[in-house]
Protein backbone atom coordinates (compact mmCIF):
# COMPACT_ATOMS: atom_id res chain seq x y z
CA UNK A 1 0.00 0.00 0.00
CA UNK A 2 2.70 2.71 0.97
CA UNK A 3 4.59 1.67 -2.63
CA UNK A 4 1.02 2.38 -4.43
CA UNK A 5 0.85 5.72 -2.30
CA UNK A 6 4.19 6.51 -3.04
CA UNK A 7 3.74 6.34 -6.94
CA UNK A 8 0.83 8.48 -6.71
CA UNK A 9 2.47 11.02 -4.95
CA UNK A 10 5.06 10.53 -7.89
CA UNK A 11 2.93 10.92 -10.70
CA UNK A 12 1.35 13.96 -9.24
CA UNK A 13 4.67 15.58 -8.50
CA UNK A 14 5.97 14.50 -12.24
CA UNK A 15 2.57 16.27 -13.31
CA UNK A 16 3.20 19.30 -11.76
CA UNK A 17 6.85 20.14 -13.00
CA UNK A 18 7.03 22.10 -15.94
CA UNK A 19 9.37 21.26 -19.34
CA UNK A 20 12.38 23.11 -16.87
CA UNK A 21 12.60 27.24 -16.96
CA UNK A 22 11.51 29.42 -19.47
CA UNK A 23 14.32 31.65 -20.85
CA UNK A 24 15.43 33.77 -23.99
CA UNK A 25 17.75 31.79 -26.65
CA UNK A 26 18.24 34.61 -29.44
CA UNK A 27 14.89 35.85 -30.76
CA UNK A 28 12.81 33.16 -28.91
CA UNK A 29 11.33 31.96 -25.86
CA UNK A 30 12.04 28.27 -24.85
CA UNK A 31 11.78 25.44 -22.22
CA UNK A 32 13.94 23.49 -20.55
CA UNK A 33 13.85 21.07 -23.37
CA UNK A 34 14.56 23.73 -26.73
CA UNK A 35 10.79 23.48 -27.33
CA UNK A 36 9.33 26.95 -28.07
CA UNK A 37 6.95 29.05 -26.30
CA UNK A 38 4.28 31.17 -27.80
CA UNK A 39 2.34 32.66 -24.11
CA UNK A 40 -0.78 32.84 -25.20
CA UNK A 41 -2.51 34.55 -22.28
CA UNK A 42 -4.84 36.54 -20.25
CA UNK A 43 -4.45 39.73 -17.48
CA UNK A 44 -5.77 39.33 -14.21
CA UNK A 45 -6.61 43.19 -14.24
CA UNK A 46 -9.28 44.24 -11.54
CA UNK A 47 -8.11 41.69 -8.72
CA UNK A 48 -5.11 43.12 -7.03
CA UNK A 49 -5.44 46.70 -9.25
CA UNK A 50 -9.00 48.54 -9.34
CA UNK A 51 -8.75 50.52 -12.52
CA UNK A 52 -12.10 53.17 -12.59
CA UNK A 53 -13.39 51.81 -15.98
CA UNK A 54 -13.42 48.20 -14.90
CA UNK A 55 -16.36 48.68 -12.20
CA UNK A 56 -18.11 51.48 -15.00
CA UNK A 57 -16.07 54.34 -12.45
CA UNK A 58 -14.82 56.57 -15.20
CA UNK A 59 -15.15 60.12 -15.08
CA UNK A 60 -15.75 60.48 -11.29
CA UNK A 61 -12.52 58.36 -9.72
CA UNK A 62 -9.15 58.39 -11.04
CA UNK A 63 -7.84 55.39 -9.60
CA UNK A 64 -8.21 52.76 -6.80
CA UNK A 65 -7.21 55.06 -3.89
CA UNK A 66 -10.46 57.88 -5.09
CA UNK A 67 -12.34 54.24 -5.22
CA UNK A 68 -11.78 52.94 -1.87
CA UNK A 69 -11.98 56.98 -0.63
CA UNK A 70 -15.78 57.13 -1.91
CA UNK A 71 -16.11 53.47 -0.60
CA UNK A 72 -15.05 54.74 2.93
CA UNK A 73 -17.01 57.83 2.94
CA UNK A 74 -20.27 55.85 2.44
CA UNK A 75 -19.72 52.65 4.61
CA UNK A 76 -16.48 53.69 6.83
CA UNK A 77 -13.13 52.17 6.90
CA UNK A 78 -13.88 48.82 8.84
CA UNK A 79 -16.71 47.79 6.23
CA UNK A 80 -13.90 49.08 3.70
CA UNK A 81 -11.57 46.64 4.35
CA UNK A 82 -14.41 43.80 4.35
CA UNK A 83 -15.37 44.86 0.73
CA UNK A 84 -11.96 44.38 -0.20
CA UNK A 85 -11.27 41.55 1.49
CA UNK A 86 -14.26 39.74 -0.27
CA UNK A 87 -12.93 41.11 -3.27
CA UNK A 88 -10.13 39.66 -3.36
CA UNK A 89 -11.28 36.00 -2.55
CA UNK A 90 -14.15 36.25 -5.82
CA UNK A 91 -12.68 38.07 -8.21
CA UNK A 92 -9.99 35.29 -9.07
CA UNK A 93 -10.48 31.86 -7.96
CA UNK A 94 -9.06 28.30 -8.68
CA UNK A 95 -12.16 28.16 -10.91
CA UNK A 96 -10.79 31.01 -12.90
CA UNK A 97 -7.68 29.67 -13.67
CA UNK A 98 -9.56 25.99 -14.16
CA UNK A 99 -11.54 27.81 -17.17
CA UNK A 100 -8.61 29.60 -18.69
CA UNK A 101 -6.84 26.11 -18.95
CA UNK A 102 -9.82 24.80 -20.62
CA UNK A 103 -10.32 27.82 -22.59
CA UNK A 104 -6.45 27.04 -24.50
CA UNK A 105 -4.23 29.65 -22.27
CA UNK A 106 -0.89 28.81 -21.64
CA UNK A 107 -0.32 31.29 -19.09
CA UNK A 108 -1.44 34.67 -17.10
CA UNK A 109 -0.13 38.08 -16.25
CA UNK A 110 -0.69 38.88 -13.14
CA UNK A 111 -1.02 42.70 -12.44
CA UNK A 112 0.84 43.15 -8.42
CA UNK A 113 -0.19 46.56 -6.69
CA UNK A 114 3.06 46.95 -4.38
CA UNK A 115 0.57 47.53 -1.47
CA UNK A 116 -0.10 44.58 -1.05
CA UNK A 117 3.37 43.46 -0.55
CA UNK A 118 4.82 46.17 1.30
CA UNK A 119 4.24 49.77 2.57
CA UNK A 120 4.22 53.38 0.94
CA UNK A 121 7.33 54.77 2.10
CA UNK A 122 5.27 57.52 3.94
CA UNK A 123 4.05 54.91 6.06
CA UNK A 124 7.00 53.33 6.94
CA UNK A 125 7.56 52.80 10.95
CA UNK A 126 11.58 53.00 10.21
CA UNK A 127 12.17 55.53 7.52
CA UNK A 128 14.68 53.37 4.90
CA UNK A 129 13.14 49.81 6.10
CA UNK A 130 10.61 47.92 4.48
CA UNK A 131 7.79 46.19 6.16
CA UNK A 132 6.85 43.16 4.48
CA UNK A 133 3.10 42.61 4.50
CA UNK A 134 1.93 38.65 3.77
CA UNK A 135 -1.78 39.15 2.01
CA UNK A 136 0.10 39.78 -1.73
CA UNK A 137 2.61 37.27 -1.33
CA UNK A 138 -0.29 34.23 0.03
CA UNK A 139 -2.52 35.67 -2.87
CA UNK A 140 0.09 35.23 -5.78
CA UNK A 141 1.17 31.75 -3.74
CA UNK A 142 -2.39 30.56 -4.58
CA UNK A 143 -2.47 31.73 -7.84
CA UNK A 144 0.73 29.83 -8.70
CA UNK A 145 -1.05 26.27 -7.39
CA UNK A 146 -3.66 27.01 -9.61
CA UNK A 147 -1.27 27.63 -12.70
CA UNK A 148 0.90 24.44 -11.65
CA UNK A 149 -1.74 22.26 -11.60
CA UNK A 150 -2.87 23.03 -15.10
CA UNK A 151 0.44 23.48 -16.16
CA UNK A 152 -0.26 27.42 -16.86
CA UNK A 153 3.01 30.06 -17.15
CA UNK A 154 2.49 32.72 -14.38
CA UNK A 155 4.13 36.01 -15.30
CA UNK A 156 4.51 38.65 -12.27
CA UNK A 157 4.14 41.83 -14.00
CA UNK A 158 4.91 44.85 -11.40
CA UNK A 159 1.78 46.84 -12.19
CA UNK A 160 1.84 49.65 -9.48
CA UNK A 161 5.32 50.69 -8.81
CA UNK A 162 6.10 52.49 -5.16
CA UNK A 163 5.26 56.20 -5.90
CA UNK A 164 3.95 55.29 -9.40
CA UNK A 165 5.38 54.79 -12.47
CA UNK A 166 3.58 57.37 -14.57
CA UNK A 167 1.41 60.03 -15.01
CA UNK A 168 -1.33 57.61 -16.27
CA UNK A 169 -2.66 57.46 -12.85
CA UNK A 170 -5.55 54.50 -13.09
CA UNK A 171 -2.80 52.13 -13.99
CA UNK A 172 -0.13 52.58 -11.35
CA UNK A 173 -3.01 53.71 -8.53
CA UNK A 174 -0.44 56.82 -7.87
CA UNK A 175 -0.87 59.32 -5.05
CA UNK A 176 -0.44 62.63 -6.87
CA UNK A 177 0.32 64.40 -3.47
CA UNK A 178 3.37 62.07 -2.76
CA UNK A 179 7.00 61.68 -4.54
CA UNK A 180 7.28 59.99 -7.72
CA UNK A 181 9.39 56.60 -8.30
CA UNK A 182 11.03 58.69 -10.69
CA UNK A 183 12.02 61.27 -7.93
CA UNK A 184 12.05 59.67 -5.39
CA UNK A 185 15.12 57.40 -4.38
CA UNK A 186 13.47 55.95 -1.31
CA UNK A 187 10.27 54.35 -3.92
CA UNK A 188 13.48 53.44 -6.61
CA UNK A 189 15.16 51.07 -3.67
CA UNK A 190 11.90 49.93 -2.42
CA UNK A 191 11.21 49.01 -5.77
CA UNK A 192 14.32 46.80 -5.85
CA UNK A 193 13.55 45.45 -2.48
CA UNK A 194 10.41 44.09 -3.49
CA UNK A 195 11.87 42.40 -6.56
CA UNK A 196 14.44 40.95 -4.51
CA UNK A 197 11.92 39.48 -2.28
CA UNK A 198 9.94 38.42 -5.15
CA UNK A 199 12.95 36.46 -6.77
CA UNK A 200 14.17 35.07 -3.17
CA UNK A 201 10.25 33.44 -2.85
CA UNK A 202 10.07 32.46 -6.53
CA UNK A 203 13.29 31.50 -7.53
CA UNK A 204 12.78 27.81 -7.53
CA UNK A 205 9.47 27.44 -9.41
CA UNK A 206 9.39 26.94 -12.82
CA UNK A 207 5.88 27.53 -13.65
CA UNK A 208 6.76 31.11 -13.21
CA UNK A 209 7.28 32.63 -16.57
CA UNK A 210 9.11 36.32 -15.95
CA UNK A 211 9.41 39.29 -14.31
CA UNK A 212 7.93 41.71 -16.00
CA UNK A 213 9.71 44.31 -14.08
CA UNK A 214 7.63 48.07 -14.71
CA UNK A 215 4.45 48.05 -16.02
CA UNK A 216 3.44 50.61 -19.15
CA UNK A 217 6.02 53.48 -17.77
CA UNK A 218 4.82 56.66 -19.40
CA UNK A 219 6.81 59.87 -18.00
CA UNK A 220 8.62 62.87 -19.50
CA UNK A 221 11.93 63.02 -18.33
CA UNK A 222 13.74 65.56 -20.16
CA UNK A 223 9.91 67.37 -20.85
CA UNK A 224 7.71 67.94 -18.39
CA UNK A 225 5.20 68.76 -21.23
CA UNK A 226 5.84 65.25 -22.91
CA UNK A 227 3.33 64.06 -20.50
CA UNK A 228 3.87 60.29 -20.67
CA UNK A 229 6.76 60.44 -22.49
CA UNK A 230 6.49 59.20 -25.78
CA UNK A 231 8.69 61.47 -27.40
CA UNK A 232 11.66 60.76 -24.80
CA UNK A 233 14.56 59.85 -26.98
CA UNK A 234 17.08 59.17 -23.88
CA UNK A 235 15.04 57.36 -20.92
CA UNK A 236 18.19 57.36 -18.88
CA UNK A 237 16.27 56.94 -15.50
CA UNK A 238 14.04 54.08 -17.08
CA UNK A 239 17.50 52.17 -17.74
CA UNK A 240 19.30 52.92 -14.70
CA UNK A 241 16.48 51.21 -12.96
CA UNK A 242 16.22 48.43 -14.99
CA UNK A 243 19.09 47.60 -14.74
CA UNK A 244 19.75 48.10 -11.23
CA UNK A 245 16.76 45.79 -10.90
CA UNK A 246 18.70 43.11 -13.13
CA UNK A 247 21.42 43.25 -10.90
CA UNK A 248 19.51 42.81 -7.58
CA UNK A 249 17.41 39.62 -9.03
CA UNK A 250 20.81 38.20 -10.49
CA UNK A 251 22.29 37.84 -7.10
CA UNK A 252 19.34 36.00 -6.22
CA UNK A 253 17.79 34.32 -9.05
CA UNK A 254 19.78 33.70 -12.38
CA UNK A 255 16.71 31.65 -14.33
CA UNK A 256 13.89 33.29 -14.85
CA UNK A 257 13.41 36.03 -17.65
CA UNK A 258 13.38 39.57 -17.55
CA UNK A 259 10.97 41.58 -19.51
CA UNK A 260 11.44 44.81 -19.48
CA UNK A 261 8.83 47.71 -21.37
CA UNK A 262 9.59 50.88 -23.01
CA UNK A 263 8.65 54.41 -22.24
CA UNK A 264 4.68 55.91 -23.43
CA UNK A 265 3.03 52.52 -21.70
CA UNK A 266 5.60 50.06 -23.23
CA UNK A 267 6.19 51.28 -26.42
CA UNK A 268 9.02 53.58 -26.52
CA UNK A 269 12.34 52.20 -26.26
CA UNK A 270 14.82 55.51 -27.47
CA UNK A 271 17.99 55.14 -25.25
CA UNK A 272 17.28 51.98 -23.66
CA UNK A 273 19.63 49.89 -25.77
CA UNK A 274 21.70 48.06 -25.80
CA UNK A 275 20.54 45.40 -23.51
CA UNK A 276 22.72 44.60 -20.40
CA UNK A 277 21.21 40.68 -19.64
CA UNK A 278 21.29 37.42 -21.93
CA UNK A 279 18.10 36.08 -21.04
CA UNK A 280 15.82 38.85 -21.54
CA UNK A 281 12.18 39.75 -23.16
CA UNK A 282 11.09 43.07 -24.40
CA UNK A 283 7.39 43.30 -24.33
CA UNK A 284 5.38 45.96 -26.27
CA UNK A 285 1.41 47.44 -25.89
CA UNK A 286 -0.83 47.59 -28.72
CA UNK A 287 -4.16 49.32 -28.67
CA UNK A 288 -6.39 50.56 -30.91
CA UNK A 289 -4.86 50.77 -34.11
CA UNK A 290 -3.51 48.95 -37.08
CA UNK A 291 -3.25 45.63 -37.03
CA UNK A 292 -1.40 45.18 -40.11
CA UNK A 293 2.50 44.18 -39.77
CA UNK A 294 4.00 47.20 -40.26
CA UNK A 295 2.25 48.01 -37.29
CA UNK A 296 4.83 46.34 -34.95
CA UNK A 297 7.65 46.74 -37.62
CA UNK A 298 10.10 48.81 -35.17
CA UNK A 299 9.97 45.75 -32.66
CA UNK A 300 10.24 43.51 -35.40
CA UNK A 301 13.29 45.60 -35.83
CA UNK A 302 14.63 45.25 -32.51
CA UNK A 303 14.00 41.51 -32.28
CA UNK A 304 16.38 41.34 -35.18
CA UNK A 305 19.02 43.76 -34.39
CA UNK A 306 19.34 42.61 -30.52
CA UNK A 307 18.78 39.51 -31.07
CA UNK A 308 15.51 39.52 -28.24
CA UNK A 309 12.79 37.90 -27.71
CA UNK A 310 9.28 39.94 -28.32
CA UNK A 311 6.00 39.64 -26.21
CA UNK A 312 3.23 41.33 -26.45
CA UNK A 313 2.66 42.08 -23.08
CA UNK A 314 -1.34 43.41 -23.04
CA UNK A 315 -3.60 43.81 -26.00
CA UNK A 316 -7.37 44.05 -26.10
CA UNK A 317 -9.65 46.50 -25.12
CA UNK A 318 -11.64 46.37 -29.16
CA UNK A 319 -13.77 44.60 -31.31
CA UNK A 320 -13.47 40.74 -31.46
CA UNK A 321 -12.78 40.90 -35.40
CA UNK A 322 -10.13 43.84 -34.32
CA UNK A 323 -8.38 41.23 -31.35
CA UNK A 324 -8.58 38.42 -33.57
CA UNK A 325 -6.83 40.12 -36.37
CA UNK A 326 -4.18 41.42 -33.48
CA UNK A 327 -3.39 37.92 -32.39
CA UNK A 328 -3.60 36.57 -35.85
CA UNK A 329 -0.87 38.98 -36.56
CA UNK A 330 0.99 38.53 -34.34
CA UNK A 331 1.56 34.58 -34.17
CA UNK A 332 2.32 34.76 -37.72
CA UNK A 333 5.39 36.70 -36.76
CA UNK A 334 5.98 33.92 -33.90
CA UNK A 335 5.40 36.45 -30.96
CA UNK A 336 3.30 35.85 -27.59
CA UNK A 337 0.03 37.48 -26.49
CA UNK A 338 -1.91 38.38 -23.67
CA UNK A 339 -5.30 39.97 -23.36
CA UNK A 340 -6.25 42.49 -21.23
CA UNK A 341 -8.44 41.77 -19.19
CA UNK A 342 -9.91 38.27 -18.45
CA UNK A 343 -12.83 40.24 -16.76
CA UNK A 344 -14.44 43.76 -15.73
CA UNK A 345 -17.89 45.03 -15.86
CA UNK A 346 -17.78 45.48 -19.90
CA UNK A 347 -18.57 43.30 -23.00
CA UNK A 348 -14.98 42.82 -24.67
CA UNK A 349 -13.45 40.30 -22.12
CA UNK A 350 -13.93 36.88 -21.74
CA UNK A 351 -15.97 36.67 -18.65
CA UNK A 352 -17.87 40.31 -17.80
CA UNK A 353 -19.07 41.01 -14.24
CA UNK A 354 -23.17 41.86 -13.54
CA UNK A 355 -23.94 45.28 -12.28
CA UNK A 356 -26.34 44.17 -9.44
CA UNK A 357 -29.00 46.87 -8.96
CA UNK A 358 -27.82 48.09 -5.97
CA UNK A 359 -24.47 48.81 -6.91
CA UNK A 360 -25.99 50.49 -9.87
CA UNK A 361 -27.80 52.86 -7.26
CA UNK A 362 -24.22 53.34 -5.88
CA UNK A 363 -23.35 54.14 -9.57
CA UNK A 364 -26.01 56.87 -9.51
CA UNK A 365 -25.35 58.39 -6.63
CA UNK A 366 -21.50 59.03 -7.21
CA UNK A 367 -22.57 60.23 -10.58
CA UNK A 368 -24.67 62.93 -9.02
CA UNK A 369 -27.95 61.54 -10.61
CA UNK A 370 -29.63 59.52 -7.41
CA UNK A 371 -29.90 59.84 -3.54
CA UNK A 372 -27.01 58.67 -1.42
CA UNK A 373 -27.72 55.38 0.04
CA UNK A 374 -27.96 54.55 3.54
CA UNK A 375 -24.19 53.28 5.03
CA UNK A 376 -26.07 49.47 5.38
CA UNK A 377 -27.58 49.67 2.02
CA UNK A 378 -24.41 50.69 0.57
CA UNK A 379 -22.57 47.97 2.28
CA UNK A 380 -24.94 44.98 1.64
CA UNK A 381 -24.48 46.73 -2.33
CA UNK A 382 -20.78 46.78 -2.32
CA UNK A 383 -20.68 42.89 -1.02
CA UNK A 384 -22.99 41.75 -3.59
CA UNK A 385 -20.77 43.39 -5.82
CA UNK A 386 -17.76 41.81 -4.61
CA UNK A 387 -19.64 38.53 -4.67
CA UNK A 388 -20.97 39.18 -8.87
CA UNK A 389 -16.78 39.02 -9.13
CA UNK A 390 -17.15 35.33 -8.45
CA UNK A 391 -16.48 33.35 -11.84
CA UNK A 392 -19.94 31.35 -11.49
CA UNK A 393 -21.98 34.51 -11.51
CA UNK A 394 -19.92 35.99 -14.25
CA UNK A 395 -21.49 36.09 -17.65
CA UNK A 396 -19.25 33.85 -19.81
CA UNK A 397 -18.62 36.14 -22.76
CA UNK A 398 -18.20 32.79 -26.07
CA UNK A 399 -18.44 35.23 -28.51
CA UNK A 400 -15.12 36.77 -27.26
CA UNK A 401 -13.13 33.81 -26.17
CA UNK A 402 -13.85 32.45 -29.42
CA UNK A 403 -12.60 35.03 -31.53
CA UNK A 404 -9.28 34.95 -29.46
CA UNK A 405 -8.76 31.65 -29.59
CA UNK A 406 -10.42 29.19 -31.99
CA UNK A 407 -10.69 32.11 -34.73
CA UNK A 408 -7.26 33.14 -34.58
CA UNK A 409 -6.08 29.85 -36.58
CA UNK A 410 -9.73 28.89 -38.42
CA UNK A 411 -11.52 30.56 -40.83
CA UNK A 412 -14.81 28.79 -40.13
CA UNK A 413 -18.22 29.61 -38.69
CA UNK A 414 -20.08 28.00 -36.10
CA UNK A 415 -23.39 28.38 -34.14
CA UNK A 416 -23.74 30.90 -31.26
CA UNK A 417 -26.35 28.72 -30.47
CA UNK A 418 -27.68 25.27 -31.88
CA UNK A 419 -30.37 25.48 -33.06
CA UNK A 420 -33.11 23.44 -34.74
CA UNK A 421 -35.32 24.16 -36.94
CA UNK A 422 -38.90 22.81 -36.59
CA UNK A 423 -42.70 24.21 -36.62
CA UNK A 424 -42.82 27.77 -34.86
CA UNK A 425 -39.17 27.81 -34.17
CA UNK A 426 -38.07 31.30 -33.15
CA UNK A 427 -34.27 32.58 -34.74
CA UNK A 428 -33.49 35.66 -32.47
CA UNK A 429 -31.77 38.29 -34.43
CA UNK A 430 -28.32 38.48 -31.90
CA UNK A 431 -27.86 34.78 -31.88
CA UNK A 432 -25.85 34.58 -35.73
CA UNK A 433 -23.03 32.80 -36.24
CA UNK A 434 -19.60 33.27 -34.34
CA UNK A 435 -16.54 33.76 -36.57
CA UNK A 436 -14.67 36.28 -38.98
CA UNK A 437 -16.33 39.48 -40.16
CA UNK A 438 -17.01 39.11 -43.69
CA UNK A 439 -18.03 35.62 -42.78
CA UNK A 440 -20.35 35.39 -40.40
CA UNK A 441 -21.75 38.92 -40.34
CA UNK A 442 -21.07 41.85 -42.19
CA UNK A 443 -21.19 45.48 -40.56
CA UNK A 444 -19.93 48.97 -41.53
CA UNK A 445 -18.35 49.57 -38.05
CA UNK A 446 -16.03 46.94 -37.01
CA UNK A 447 -13.46 48.27 -34.80
CA UNK A 448 -11.84 51.30 -33.20
CA UNK A 449 -8.56 52.86 -34.33
CA UNK A 450 -8.46 55.94 -32.51
CA UNK A 451 -5.02 55.82 -31.52
CA UNK A 452 -4.40 56.52 -35.52
CA UNK A 453 -7.11 58.74 -36.62
CA UNK A 454 -8.24 60.14 -33.66
CA UNK A 455 -11.61 58.94 -34.32
CA UNK A 456 -13.59 57.94 -30.82
CA UNK A 457 -16.38 57.15 -32.64
CA UNK A 458 -17.26 53.32 -31.19
CA UNK A 459 -17.27 50.17 -33.18
CA UNK A 460 -20.52 49.04 -31.61
CA UNK A 461 -23.86 51.43 -31.21
CA UNK A 462 -25.73 49.19 -28.52
CA UNK A 463 -22.84 47.53 -26.19
CA UNK A 464 -25.46 44.71 -25.49
CA UNK A 465 -24.50 40.87 -25.33
CA UNK A 466 -22.27 40.30 -27.65
CA UNK A 467 -18.89 42.42 -28.89
CA UNK A 468 -18.53 42.21 -32.56
CA UNK A 469 -19.56 45.33 -34.95
CA UNK A 470 -23.50 43.89 -34.93
CA UNK A 471 -25.03 46.81 -32.70
CA UNK A 472 -27.27 44.82 -30.50
CA UNK A 473 -29.55 46.75 -27.99
CA UNK A 474 -31.83 45.34 -25.06
CA UNK A 475 -35.25 44.77 -26.60
CA UNK A 476 -38.55 46.03 -25.78
CA UNK A 477 -40.70 43.61 -27.62
CA UNK A 478 -43.54 41.35 -25.69
CA UNK A 479 -41.12 38.22 -27.08
CA UNK A 480 -37.92 38.24 -27.32
CA UNK A 481 -34.43 36.75 -25.72
CA UNK A 482 -33.44 40.38 -24.52
CA UNK A 483 -31.93 41.76 -27.43
CA UNK A 484 -32.26 42.84 -30.79
CA UNK A 485 -30.30 44.36 -33.72
CA UNK A 486 -30.39 47.73 -34.40
CA UNK A 487 -28.99 50.71 -36.15
CA UNK A 488 -28.86 48.39 -39.37
CA UNK A 489 -27.52 49.65 -42.37
CA UNK A 490 -27.61 49.26 -46.21
CA UNK A 491 -25.63 46.06 -47.50
CA UNK A 492 -25.33 45.14 -43.59
CA UNK A 493 -25.91 41.00 -42.84
CA UNK A 494 -25.73 38.13 -40.56
CA UNK A 495 -25.70 34.65 -41.22
CA UNK A 496 -27.31 31.55 -39.30
CA UNK A 497 -25.95 28.30 -39.52
CA UNK A 498 -29.23 25.77 -38.08
CA UNK A 499 -30.14 22.26 -37.97
CA UNK A 500 -33.33 21.11 -40.26
CA UNK A 501 -34.13 17.23 -38.67
CA UNK A 502 -36.54 17.15 -41.87
CA UNK A 503 -36.57 18.83 -45.15
CA UNK A 504 -39.66 21.19 -45.21
CA UNK A 505 -41.30 24.26 -46.79
CA UNK A 506 -41.98 26.90 -44.40
CA UNK A 507 -43.50 31.28 -44.36
CA UNK A 508 -40.90 32.89 -42.36
CA UNK A 509 -42.25 35.27 -40.21
CA UNK A 510 -40.28 38.69 -39.56
CA UNK A 511 -39.58 40.38 -36.39
CA UNK A 512 -39.02 43.91 -37.32
CA UNK A 513 -39.55 47.88 -36.25
CA UNK A 514 -38.34 51.15 -37.92
CA UNK A 515 -38.89 55.07 -37.95
CA UNK A 516 -38.58 54.79 -42.02
CA UNK A 517 -40.38 54.10 -44.94
CA UNK A 518 -38.94 51.62 -47.69
CA UNK A 519 -36.70 49.59 -45.91
CA UNK A 520 -35.98 45.91 -47.11
CA UNK A 521 -34.47 42.91 -46.69
CA UNK A 522 -33.36 39.64 -48.55
CA UNK A 523 -33.42 36.13 -47.10
CA UNK A 524 -30.58 34.03 -48.76
CA UNK A 525 -30.47 30.31 -47.81
CA UNK A 526 -27.29 27.79 -48.59
CA UNK A 527 -26.33 31.00 -50.91
CA UNK A 528 -29.25 31.17 -53.31
CA UNK A 529 -32.18 34.00 -52.81
CA UNK A 530 -34.45 32.90 -51.36
CA UNK A 531 -38.03 34.38 -52.03
CA UNK A 532 -38.84 37.90 -52.97
CA UNK A 533 -37.21 41.02 -51.14
CA UNK A 534 -39.45 42.23 -48.07
CA UNK A 535 -40.26 45.70 -47.77
CA UNK A 536 -40.76 46.00 -43.66
CA UNK A 537 -43.34 48.72 -42.77
CA UNK A 538 -42.67 51.66 -40.61
CA UNK A 539 -44.05 51.40 -37.36
CA UNK A 540 -43.48 54.32 -35.56
CA UNK A 541 -40.87 53.76 -33.32
CA UNK A 542 -37.57 51.83 -33.04
CA UNK A 543 -39.06 49.67 -30.33
CA UNK A 544 -42.73 49.25 -31.66
CA UNK A 545 -42.45 46.13 -33.71
CA UNK A 546 -44.80 44.22 -36.22
CA UNK A 547 -44.48 41.08 -38.12
CA UNK A 548 -44.19 40.68 -42.16
CA UNK A 549 -43.85 37.28 -43.63
CA UNK A 550 -42.12 35.69 -46.79
CA UNK A 551 -43.76 32.93 -48.07
CA UNK A 552 -42.36 29.57 -49.36
CA UNK A 553 -38.94 29.17 -48.03
CA UNK A 554 -36.76 25.70 -48.17
CA UNK A 555 -34.57 23.94 -45.64
CA UNK A 556 -32.96 20.92 -46.54
CA UNK A 557 -32.48 18.27 -43.89
CA UNK A 558 -29.35 18.80 -41.74
CA UNK A 559 -27.01 21.68 -42.08
CA UNK A 560 -28.45 24.89 -43.20
CA UNK A 561 -26.71 28.25 -43.79
CA UNK A 562 -29.46 31.97 -43.20
CA UNK A 563 -28.20 35.13 -44.46
CA UNK A 564 -30.65 38.14 -43.23
CA UNK A 565 -29.02 40.82 -46.08
CA UNK A 566 -30.21 44.18 -45.54
CA UNK A 567 -31.12 45.52 -48.84
CA UNK A 568 -32.17 48.79 -47.76
CA UNK A 569 -31.57 49.65 -44.03
CA UNK A 570 -32.82 51.63 -41.16
CA UNK A 571 -34.66 48.75 -39.54
CA UNK A 572 -34.10 47.15 -36.72
CA UNK A 573 -34.41 42.92 -36.06
CA UNK A 574 -35.70 40.98 -32.92
CA UNK A 575 -36.36 37.36 -34.86
CA UNK A 576 -37.52 35.32 -37.85
CA UNK A 577 -40.62 32.39 -36.78
CA UNK A 578 -40.29 29.73 -39.07
CA UNK A 579 -43.85 28.54 -39.62
CA UNK A 580 -43.34 24.91 -41.54
CA UNK A 581 -45.84 24.81 -44.46
CA UNK A 582 -44.73 21.05 -45.81
CA UNK A 583 -42.63 18.77 -45.19
CA UNK A 584 -40.94 18.51 -48.67
CA UNK A 585 -38.69 21.56 -49.02
CA UNK A 586 -38.99 24.17 -51.91
CA UNK A 587 -36.06 24.85 -54.21
CA UNK A 588 -35.13 28.39 -53.30
CA UNK A 589 -34.23 30.22 -56.47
Amino acid sequence: MRYYISLVFLFVSIALQGQGFLRAVGQRIVDGKGNEVIFRGVGLGGWMLQEPYMMQLSGFANNQRDIRKKITALVGETNTQKFYDAWFANHCTRADVDSMAKWGFNSIRLPLHYNLFTLPIEEEPVAGKNTWLEKGFRMTDSLLSWCKANRIYLILDLHAAPGGQGNDIAISDRDTSKAYLWTSEANKQKTVELWKKLAIRYKNEEWIGGYDLINEPNYGFKNAADKNGCSETENKPLRQLYQELTIAIRKIDKKHILIIEGNCWGNNYEGIFPLWDNNMVLSFHKYWNSTADGSIQKFLNYRIKYNVPLWLGESGENSNSWMTEAIEMVERNKIGWTLWPLKKSGLNNPLEIKIPAGYQQLLDYWKGKGPKPSADRAFASLMEYAEATRINNNIFKKDVTDAITRQTSSGVTIPFKNISVTNNTLLFAADYDMGHAGYAYHDKDSATYWVEDNNHAAWNSGHRYRNEGVDIEDCKDSLSNGYNVGWIQDGEWLQYTVYAPQSGTFDVNVRSASTLNDTKMQLIINDKTAGEDLSLPNTGANQQWTTSSIKNIGLIKGWNRIRVLAVKGGFNLNYLQFVQTNNTAKVNL
